[in-house]
């Protein structure tokens, strides 16, 4: 995470990774929740069934479809975690003139089906993806479109429900990594704040002082105890911080929650401060069906916290202002390739990701500007290779040429000469199941993109 220091925006290799300190706070929150939950047992029955109670289940299978992606690895588990920010109620204040759901935070939790590792990666709320078609809960359906990727949440949640907001969600993040996800989990403001107020606040130490009017907040350098208010505002806090960027904001996110589970482990013993914090914890969450309950809660946290601690991993997916390839943009990022989809790929199946090569390979990205690609028809269609050279265009290739392929053929392929590899492998990355590969006899400056029958979509 960021949050120490100032750095320049979009810099290579400023958000990939984080450090492995950063690893620990898994393990805190993990073992936190356990012994709390473990606390609330031996409290009494009544207490049990009050808190378990509070937890809401959304049933999201039937929204999800048919079409998604395999289960590569049995066992683990991906659990779609969403820091909720509804409009709704005392929420009412924060973004005005927003009257849907948000999404504030989002990450996935990977848990190694050995249980011997584990990731948390979180996606940049200004991640520019292709959002699917979404049932918006009103008897309306959106449209495929690219938009930032927290937009799912307000999409599904048209009509206030959680379970429309998560589908979309989980049907972009599947859409979009082709990870299979098993669980979700969306906890809104409120309960963040009273979680906080229950522990007497957080001590947080900012270096310059934070003047924020859309977070609601105003703060003096140095450290000092936040709770309600200010300690939302704190996390939430963004253009007023640092670059002004998203990543810093993740940062800050998760350097927040690593002192509010270290803090809650050490009120274990006061009965007050543990029902308070339990009680707006679990009012505050909304979980699928099956993770409904203390019970399975307590089951993830117990497994999670059975991982060794020098195997738990922070990270971010790998990503660039998107200005680097449309410069009239500077609102979103883009992931880059071919390390997000390497990264992604690794979860799917199961292989721990080795963080100092994930940052290695992120120090020098390839922007999808500096791609140049010529688009070849062999799909049979008429005028599929136009309608692909215009979606290139929009993510920002450079495409020097259309025309059609010698032949028909059913899978999609991309070839490039000697010392384009780089720039072939960051378009193939983002084809799925298309793997570039060298051309020999190939004499323009370009990458050639054979649409086949086959052909999806640029993800």
């Amino acid at each position: 995470m960021s949050g120490k220091g100032r750095r320049r925006r979009g810099r290579p290799g400023d958000g990939p990774v984080r450090a492995s300190r950063r690893g620990r706070a898994l393990l805190w929150s993990a073992g936190a929740f356990a012994a709390l939950i473990l606390g609330v047992a031996g409290v009494g029955a009544w207490v049990y069934t009050d808190l378990d109670g509070n937890i809401h289940g959304a049933r999201v299978d039937d929204k999800l479809g048919g079409d998604r992606p395999a289960n590569l690895s049995p066992g683990s588990k991906n659990i779609l975690v969403v820091g909720s920010d509804s409009r709704d109620g005392a929420n009412a204040g924060y973004g005005k003139g927003l009257t849907t759901m948000q999404s504030d935070t989002l990450m996935v939790v990977h848990v190694a089906a050995d249980r011997e590792w584990a990731s948390v990666v979180s996606f940049p709320r200004d991640s520019r993806v292709e959002i699917p078609a979404c049932d918006k809960g009103d008897g309306s359906k959106s449209a495929p479109h690219h938009f930032k990727i927290n937009e799912a949440f307000a999409i599904g949640g048209t009509n206030g429900e959680v379970a429309g907001a998560a589908a979309c969600t989980i049907r972009t993040v599947e859409a979009t990594t082709g990870l299979r996800i098993d669980h979700f989990m969306s906890v809104d403001f409120q309960g963040f704040k009273g979680m906080v107020d229950a522990l007497g606040g957080i001590e947080v130490c900012p270096k310059e002082a934070i003047h924020d009017k859309k977070a609601h907040l105003d703060m003096a350098a140095g450290c000092q105890t936040v709770k309600g208010e200010k300690a939302l505002g704190y996390v939430r806090t963004r253009y007023s911080v640092g670059d002004g960027s998203d990543i810093g904001r993740i940062g800050r996110q998760q350097e927040f929650m690593e002192a509010l589970a270290a803090k809650a482990k050490s009120r274990l013993t006061s009965p007050k401060s543990l029902y308070g914090f339990l009680s707006s914890a679990t009012e505050s969450l909304t979980t699928d069906e099956e993770l409904a309950g203390i019970k399975p809660l307590y089951g993830l946290a117990s497994e999670v916290k059975g991982v060794p601690e020098d195997r738990l991993s922070f990270l971010t997916v790998p990503n660039y202002p998107r200005e680097a390839d449309v410069p009239t943009d500077r609102a979103n990022v883009v992931w880059q390739f071919p390390q997000a989809a390497d990264l992604f790929a690794d979860l799917a199946r199961d292989k721990e990701v080795d963080r100092k090569a994930l940052s290695a390979a992120s120090r020098n990205p390839v922007y999808a500007s500096k791609v140049r690609v010529r688009v070849l028809n062999g799909s049979g269609t008429t005028g599929r290779a136009a309608t692909v050279a215009d979606e290139l265009r929009a993510e920002g290739y450079t495409v020097v040429g259309t025309g059609n392929a010698p032949d028909t053929t059913a899978a999609t392929s991309v070839t490039y000469p000697e010392g384009q590899d780089r720039q072939a492998g960051a378009l193939a990355s983002r084809l799925p199941g298309v793997r570039a590969e060298p051309d020999a006899e190939a004499t323009a400056d370009a990458v050639t993109l054979v649409v086949g029958e086959d052909f999806k979509g640029v993800r």
